[in-house]
């Protein structure tokens, strides 16, 4: 694929008409009985992202996907999430969209248009530092945390650091049974007592933790298991921290300790929410939704291993995972040098960087054995929030922090 973002498009753009006409990988056979089974968007829905995929054709499809890129982004930087909900209709309640947006030629399509969009954010020139500019002026004092640049690209941006005299100070580093948050984040639910099928609410997919682990041995540390007289022990906590597009995008380590396994290059699908609008509106993200044929996607994960004292001084070891999770469009999943898979355990500080996600909002979920993270615990006068602006909630929060942060029950995908 061409460096150039718009040759990249241009490129992008021939080859899926090529596959059409080819029936590469069944391709055209796909897309025709996706939009032959097309559900209507439903009644109410906003005109801003409204799209009806109904009759379309290949021209329409390539059509749409030029407006998705072209979109105006340097005069309204927030409205991405529209062009993802306009596409989403292909799948609406639609089993034959779900198909061919996560399998096949449909998959490949959706990762060929990540990398045309990821350039677009990494071309350096005029149009990022004007996309930069914008950014920052909306973000207005909350600037007044970050590096001041230069930046050459807008992903550089994205991914901008801390001051020095910013950094986030790290809540007890000399105790390890002290558990700290992985980056600037919302907490948006916690699931207690997990077993090996406990659906975990991943952004708006539900995965077990063996999914979420890709079949790693370390799943079995968060699951009922034995102890050594054989007694039954529950399975343990999982705590989702969201990432919000315009705040700080490194994730760093919860615990001290070492790194007995990660990995940054599980691959999986970017599309594919069988109702991705509903989801958004309802304000209930991930909760009761059957997500049978989408069982995973861009993701890596990191499994520490520490030790902590009780307050009567007797030593514990535990292990705590951390799943960094990236969805529609962010293909990006960095781990640094040191942590990208590594043959040996590797020694860890508490809040020492991890990695980062590029352009767009994620999450990371931490994963406890059990009766290790009983609940969250704030000291008086510590933050627990910020009061915002209605229109940033409205933008970035899309509610689900109102409904899920308290114990839920959940139904198997």
């Amino acid at each position: 694929m061409a460096d150039d973002p718009q040759k990249a498009l241009e490129d992008f753009l021939k080859k899926i008409q090529e596959w059409y006409a080819a029936d590469y990988r069944g391709f055209a056979t796909l897309f025709d009985t996706a939009i032959a089974n097309v559900v209507p968007y439903p009644e109410g829905t906003k005109p801003e992202v409204r799209q009806d995929w109904r009759g379309k054709k290949i021209k329409d499809l390539c059509d749409f996907f030029r407006e998705w890129y072209e979109w105006d982004w340097k005069a309204k930087p927030n409205e991405g999430l529209y062009y993802i909900e306009k596409f989403s209709w292909i799948n609406y309640e639609n089993d034959y969209g779900m198909v061919f947006v996560t399998c096949g030629a449909g998959r490949e399509m959706m990762y060929e248009f990540t990398k045309v969009q990821g350039l677009q954010a990494d071309y350096p020139g005029t149009e990022g530092q004007q996309l930069i500019d914008i950014w920052k002026a909306e973000l207005g004092s909350r600037m007044d945390d970050f590096s001041t640049g230069p930046w050459a690209t807008f992903n550089d941006f994205f991914v901008r650091d801390l001051k020095d005299d910013k950094r986030r100070p790290i809540d007890a580093e000399d105790d390890n049974s002290v558990v700290v948050a992985p980056t600037d984040c919302v907490i948006n639910m916690i699931v207690d007592e997990l077993t090996a099928e406990t659906p975990i609410p991943v952004k708006t997919v539900t995965m077990n933790v063996k999914q979420l682990l890709a079949d790693s041995e370390y799943h079995r540390k968060f699951i009922p298991s034995k102890d050594e007289n054989g007694d039954p022990v529950p399975g343990g906590t999982a705590v989702s921290c969201i990432l919000l597009p315009d705040t700080y995008h490194w994730y760093h380590s919860p615990v001290a300790g070492e790194v007995v396994e990660a990995h940054d290059d599980i691959g999986g699908v970017l599309y594919g929410m069988r109702d991705f609008p509903g989801l958004l509106n309802k304000g209930n993200v991930g909760y009761g939704f059957d997500y049978e044929m989408f069982d995973d996607f861009r993701r890596g994960y990191v499994i520490f291993r520490t030790t902590f004292k009780d307050p009567l001084g007797k030593e514990h070891e535990t292990f705590v995972g951390m799943v960094t999770v990236g969805l529609n469009s962010i293909g990006s999943v960095n781990f640094l040098p040191e942590f990208r898979n590594p043959k040996k355990p590797v020694q860890v500080t508490k809040g020492q960087k991890v990695g980062n996600f590029k352009y767009g909002g994620s999450l990371n979920i931490l994963l406890f054995e059990y009766g290790r993270f009983p609940a969250l615990q704030v000291y008086m006068g510590q933050r627990i929030g910020t009061l915002e602006k209605r229109d940033r909630t409205e933008k970035l929060f899309v509610h689900p922090h109102h409904s899920q942060a308290r114990r839920r029950l959940f139904t198997a995908p």
